[in-house]
């Protein structure tokens, strides 16, 4: 009997936001399985934790039902308010395999309200076959240029004119699962309030809630682009589209093409909990 945690990540609400499973106990789950698993829940994300190996309280393995990733955003934050039950201190620090992610957690009377995460520095690269993308997107042109970030995830990144004109989008998945392991981000808005919506069905997941390692890069995007300033948060909505609005919160510090440090922030609320047998 494996235990596991759910937790709504993105949002102060059950039922909002973007689910992750986290299995507490992630030692105890023969690692074949561990795929499979995460189709079994079928959310965006299933994570097994494991003891510390690089100095970190935890080490972390994050599934989609399709692919492993290296590191993922919404599932930090979640294992964070998880594993934060129990441990003390205000940071927890998770070992990814893009190295270690510390997730400051702010607590009211004892009770974690919100967590930031310090993301790993994206690199970036203009994205190839744009016209496509597009097509299959149906719009006609990006505001800005579609470039594509690796953080851990590839995620590639669309400005339409309009936040109507990002809800009103019927994408053709079939296109969009040809692009191996990215994730399309759509997105509008302005000064510190932008609307996103993230495509990824080559990675198991037509449509997420909340992305939380899309949030950072798409900070570094709009900063690279004059869009927002250094050193400011924004505040990003996703999942409207698919009734689980969810709240993500994002900076970036550096200067032109240089990227210091870029944090994502949210809260996250624990609404189940259960054990799977094998």
């Amino acid at each position: 009997m494996h235990p596991y945690v759910v937790a709504d990540v993105f949002t102060e609400r059950p039922l909002k936001g973007n689910p992750v499973a986290v299995f507490t106990a992630g030692q105890e789950v023969p690692a074949e399985h561990m795929q499979a698993i995460a189709r079994e829940m079928n959310l965006s994300e299933t994570v097994f934790v494991l003891p510390p190996a690089e100095g970190g309280d935890a080490k972390v393995r994050i599934f989609t039902p399709a692919v492993e990733l290296p590191f993922a955003g919404h599932p930090i934050l979640g294992t964070a308010y998880v594993l934060g039950q129990n441990l003390p201190g205000d940071e927890i620090r998770l070992e990814t395999g893009k190295g270690i992610v510390p997730v400051a957690l702010t607590r009211t009377d004892g009770r974690i309200v919100s967590g930031r995460m310090t993301q790993p520095i994206p690199t970036w690269e203009e994205f190839a076959d744009a016209a496509e993308l597009l097509a299959a997107l149906g719009v006609r042109y990006s505001v800005l240029p579609v470039d594509v970030y690796t953080n851990g995830p590839r995620h590639l990144y669309v400005m339409l004119d309009t936040v109507d004109a990002v809800m009103a989008l019927r994408p053709d998945m079939a296109v969009l699962a040809e692009l191996p392991g990215i994730g399309v981000n759509c997105f509008a808005g302005s000064g510190s309030q932008w609307t996103t919506r993230m495509f990824g069905p080559s990675l198991g997941v037509n449509e997420d809630p909340a992305t939380g390692s899309a949030a950072g890069p798409l900070a570094v995007h709009l900063a690279r682009y004059n869009r927002i300033p250094f050193g400011e948060d924004i505040t990003i909505s996703q999942g409207a589209a698919i009734h689980r609005p969810s709240t993500i919160h994002a900076r970036v510090d550096g200067e032109g093409e240089r990227i210091d440090r870029v944090e994502v922030a949210g809260s996250a609320v624990i609404v189940a909990k259960g054990t799977l047998n094998l």
